[in-house]
């Protein structure tokens, strides 16, 4: 055979890049519609026409012992009659018995028989020997395209889809010709193996014989690109589909599921699906329910599990778990309880649901306190799952960690991180990016760059996931240099990639390697500019103090900027003591009639920090008027399992005295070495609109869960605080002075980004405490 060209992809080098065009196929000569047999195959050797006219019974099927004992008493044994115990041995799953009548062929020469040969290749594939499958392959001295066919899919079956495509080009460079079902087997190595370049040249393929409106055919490409992530090409394979079964519907709508830009579109297809008469089946309606899920649409949920009770199949096991899930999501805790006590049956996917149900209601929870307690329901069903009798496999791993991500549960996910090592799952690329976004997002940053250095294998997501945290983090030049290195090991970046290395040069003030990488973004890989990346941008600029820089590059690009970059440039306009600009930004910013009570609390800061009053009246009059709310200052430390609360001028702990004792001494120390308060007016809970306050509140939430911190954990170790709302500027410069003073390191996330203090400095620069 001849070399084959390789292709480096996730999980190793995919043979054959290319259909090796050295085969001269004959277009005139058509492609074989079905699998079917030689006529002169051993299986219709074994029907005889009797003298008398009438056709011989099939022989009966044998059992192992009484092949065995045939041949130990000389009986002749005829080949169609090791078929149904070939079958046999596929139920059972019976490799034994499978070698044992394969020895037997060989001692009475049946082996050599093309049907019989390929259904043994067929029975050690199903069995999960394909080693010894080939093995037969090779020996045989005939095969026809029903063997070459058993042999791709039996590797596809057994998770060895790069072989599966080799055995495609030996067929093609040996002058075969393959059916519909070969192509629709290769169609499934492709994606199985993420080849979707050489799965784009079967279509072709398939195309030039128009086999590709074949229902299974179609069928096999529209799971290729939905896999794929090509939704766009999926639909057009799948409209050209004329005669649609229940898979094609299935396929589809299962795709959409997955795609949260493509949530109506899988509904509008279920819908169509039930006006065209085709009846779902189970795995289309655990699709829809998911979708459901997906879109908390509880109203349709129930009309979709009423229709499941209706067909017969709401007592499955995959519809139970999808119908817990939505109602997990929309935070029906108890109706998700009591379906979960009703089943019969509990599979791992049970437990996944649970998990993935609350790990998903976190940020749909209706304050923090909610959001929390789901956090911990989680990890509670985690605890209780690693306790069963069932092992959490890959997805619990990642659902999991995901979870400690949110919480920045870092003790928890360090746990979850030694299971995976014990239970083999670290391999897993999914598992492993779980992973690693989990030490970025709980201020870990040597811990996930560990993690992703000995990861086996990675994907895009991974690669920005790093690259991302690495800009939090701010440590610009290792983002960069790590998206060089994608670039090298030859991933192609997305738009969120792009977002991630802007927002890594906007931290570090790399203006011409921003510019260079907006340019490539459009031009190489042709990736429209979204307000994300002309945000990065923005910001950039603003943090170096080239304001006109910043009010340029907006007209220049003639994009709308949205509430989050007005609201940036009001605050860096302000920090440059631009005061003009920061007006005009700030006019802006109101004709957006901004939804976000921070951003009403940056503008009263700003108008009453220079006295402009009539402004003043005129945002509170429009927080009245939009309803925007007050601020509810929350944050939350985690030390030795256990949760603690803290609001605006907290006094429930049992300690707050000397809490309030602490702060007033580290803030008396810290004035002493530079500190120097900022003035802010509060819109909190206990806010009288009538009387505006100027004045900061002295201690916000994220202070008293610092002092908590220093107070109850050992020397050295880094405190970590969550917080629901941006830090304001004055708890933001005093954190910096506590790990001087303190010699510690606290790391605060709040809702906008993550802010690592370490010897009076933040991996934000500065530049993220808005308020």
């Amino acid at each position: 055979m001849a070399s084959i060209p390789s292709l480096a992809v996730s999980g190793g080098a995919v043979a054959a890049t290319l259909i090796p065009t050295a085969v001269a196929v004959d277009p005139r000569k058509p492609l074989p519609s079905s699998i079917g047999f030689d006529k002169g195959s051993s299986y219709q050797r074994s029907t005889r026409v009797l003298e008398n006219g009438r056709l011989e019974s099939p022989p009966r099927p044998l059992d192992a012992q009484e092949a065995m004992s045939m041949l130990k008493y000389g009986q002749t044994v005829q080949s169609a009659m090791y078929v149904p115990l070939l079958h046999r041995c596929i139920e059972t799953s019976s490799l034994s018995t499978a070698k044992t009548l394969h020895a037997h062929m060989v001692k009475t020469g049946t082996n050599v028989d093309m049907f019989v040969a390929t259904s043994l290749v067929n029975v050690y594939m199903r069995c999960g020997a394909s080693q010894d499958a080939r093995n037969v392959f090779d020996e045989m001295p005939e095969k026809n395209v029903v063997t070459w066919t058993t042999l791709i899919t039996g590797y596809t079956l057994n998770s060895e889809p790069i072989l599966a495509l080799e055995v495609f080009v030996e067929m093609l460079e040996l002058g075969r010709y393959p059916s519909h079902y070969t192509l629709g087997g290769m169609l499934n190595s492709c994606c199985a193996a993420h080849n979707i370049d050489l799965g784009k040249q079967v279509h072709g393929y398939a195309i030039k014989y128009k086999t590709d409106t074949i229902t299974s055919m179609g069928n096999s490409l529209c799971r290729l690109y939905a896999k794929s992530g090509n939704l766009e090409s999926a639909i057009r394979v799948f409209k050209r589909i004329p005669d649609k079964n229940v898979i094609t519907w299935t396929t589809m709508i299962s795709a959409c599921s997955e795609d949260e830009n493509c949530m109506e579109l899988g509904i509008s297809l279920f819908l169509d699906m039930l006006k065209g008469g085709v009846m779902p089946n189970e795995f289309t309606l655990t699709s829809v329910m998911s979708l459901c899920g997906a879109k908390l649409d509880m109203n349709l949920g129930k009309q979709v599990q009423a229709f499941c009770f209706k067909i017969g199949c709401g007592p499955n096991l995959p519809m139970k778990n999808s119908t817990m899930y939505l109602y997990l999501r929309k935070g029906e805790t108890d109706e998700a309880m009591r379906l979960f006590k009703e089943m019969e049956d509990i599979s791992i996917i049970t437990w996944n649901a649970r998990i993935s149900g609350y790990a998903q209601s976190i940020d749909s929870a209706k304050d923090d306190i909610h959001a929390r307690s789901r956090g911990f329901q989680a990890l509670k069903i985690f605890r209780d799952l690693v306790r069963s009798a069932m092992k959490p496999d890959l997805f619990t791993f990642s659902s999991i960690l995901s979870v400690c991500s949110a919480m920045m549960a870092l003790g928890q996910g360090k746990q979850i991180h030694a299971q995976t090592i014990k239970t083999g799952f670290l391999s897993d690329v999914v598992v492993n990016s779980a992973l690693v976004n989990m030490y970025n997002k709980c201020g870990c940053i040597d811990y996930a760059t560990k993690a992703f250095v000995e990861m086996p294998t990675r994907t895009l997501v991974t690669w920005t996931t790093m690259i991302s945290g690495y800009s939090q983090h701010g440590r610009s030049q290792d983002a960069i240099q790590l998206f060089e290195d994608m670039l090298l090991a030859g991933a192609k970046p997305n738009e969120i990639t792009f977002v991630s290395v802007l927002s890594a040069c906007s931290y570090g003030g790399l203006v011409e390697e921003a510019e260079r990488y907006l340019d490539m973004m459009q031009n190489e890989y042709h990736i429209e500019p979204l307000v994300d990346h002309y945000g990065c941008m923005v910001d950039m600029f603003v943090r170096l103090g080239r304001l006109g820089d910043a009010f340029s590059f907006i007209k220049r690009t003639d994009f709308e900027p949205n509430e989050a970059i007005w609201s940036s440039l009001v605050a860096g306009c302000r920090s440059h003591g631009n005061m003009e600009l920061a007006f005009y930004a700030a006019d802006r910013l109101l004709e957006l009639k901004p939804k976000v009570v921070e951003t009403y609390v940056l503008l009263l800061n700003m108008y009453v920090s220079t006295g402009r009053w009539r402004d003043v009246a005129r945002v509170r009059k429009l927080i009245k008027h939009k309803d925007v709310g007050v601020l509810k200052d929350c944050s939350w430390i985690t030390i030795r399992d256990k949760v603690y609360f803290f609001r605006a001028d907290d006094r429930t702990h049992p300690r707050a005295t000397e809490l309030y004792q602490l702060l007033k001494n580290l803030l008396e120390k810290s004035k002493a070495v530079g500190y120097e308060s900022y003035q802010n007016v509060e819109l909190l809970d206990s806010e009288d609109d009538d009387k505006p306050a100027a004045g900061s509140v002295k201690h916000h939430s994220e202070r008293l869960a610092v002092a908590l911190g220093l107070l109850e954990t050992p020397p050295g170790a880094t405190v970590r605080v969550t917080k629901n709302i941006t830090m304001c500027r004055d708890c933001h410069s005093s954190i910096k002075f506590f790990t001087l003073l303190a010699n510690r390191v606290i790391v605060v996330r709040d809702s906008k980004r993550l802010h690592k203090f370490k010897d009076g400095r933040c991996s934000c620069g500065d530049f993220g405490a808005l308020l």
